[in-house]
């Protein structure tokens, strides 16, 4: 795998090629210091991916992406007020930035303001050239069901299914929605499409697994997600609903 050095490297060589007018230079610099900074954020380096995004701004203030990145920044280290300030300068710059539109989305579902961060979804998907339009209908339907639009929530995720076959956070939510809906059979189907690495599973998928699996009268499965739980979860929340036979 390359070192973020090397791919430093490379980035600046390909910004040397040819005599570029400042402009250009510039801005290709501050799309370089961008994409290194997305890396480090990636990684967890808060504070590089900080220092990369000054660079970019030192060559271009007004480089869009770097606005949106420093959001995403901001937003992990609970830092609210610099998040939404970066996010609204990004859209400022670029309004048609479907990744800005999507990220500042998130961030305003995350904070309890769920109604607000549909519209910037529906925004994001409006370019027929988005790169990742499952990732917003995905959270436009998490979004949704966190304030109880179940019915939305679903054609959202149907829809983020269709542009990103077997996403498995989709297949989970479906799983979810469907259980408390009362549609068993469906839920069964999702989770089973959603759980093909079982060892992976949490305490509380486990645990939605038992009772799906009891719901459709599968013994056998409820006894094996439920001796999963047991083991791999003694002391969880999840495992004592178990035991107490809820």
């Amino acid at each position: 795998m390359r070192s973020l050095g090397v791919m430093l490297f490379v980035l600046l060589l390909l910004i040397g090629c040819g005599t570029p007018s400042v402009d250009s230079s510039n801005s290709k610099s501050a799309s370089v210091h961008t994409e290194l900074a997305g890396l480090y954020f990636e990684r967890g380096q808060y504070g590089v991916a900080l220092e990369e995004i000054e660079q970019a701004l030192q060559a271009d203030r007004n480089y869009a992406k770097a606005y949106n990145v420093r959001g995403l920044v901001h937003m992990s280290l609970r830092e609210d007020e610099l998040a939404e300030e970066d996010f609204k300068k990004s859209l400022s710059i670029d309004k048609n930035d479907s990744d800005a539109h999507n990220n500042y989305g998130w961030y305003l579902c995350q904070r309890s303001r769920e109604k607000e961060s549909i519209p910037h979804f529906m925004a994001a998907l409006k370019d027929p050239l988005y790169r990742t339009p499952g990732r917003a209908f995905l959270n436009a339907g998490i979004c949704s069901r966190k304030i109880g639009n179940n019915k939305d929530a679903q054609e959202f995720l149907q829809r983020a299914l269709l542009a990103q076959p077997g996403m498995p956070q989709a297949l989970l939510v479906l799983a979810e929605i469907s259980y408390a809906d009362g549609d068993y059979s469906s839920a069964r189907r999702y989770f089973a499409d959603f759980s093909k690495d079982s060892e992976s599973l949490t305490a509380e998928q486990l645990w939605l697994a038992v009772r799906i699996s009891r719901r459709t009268g599968d013994r056998n499965s409820e006894a094996s997600y439920g001796l999963q739980l047991r083991k791999r979860f003694p002391d969880s929340r999840e495992t004592e609903l178990l035991m107490s036979g809820k």
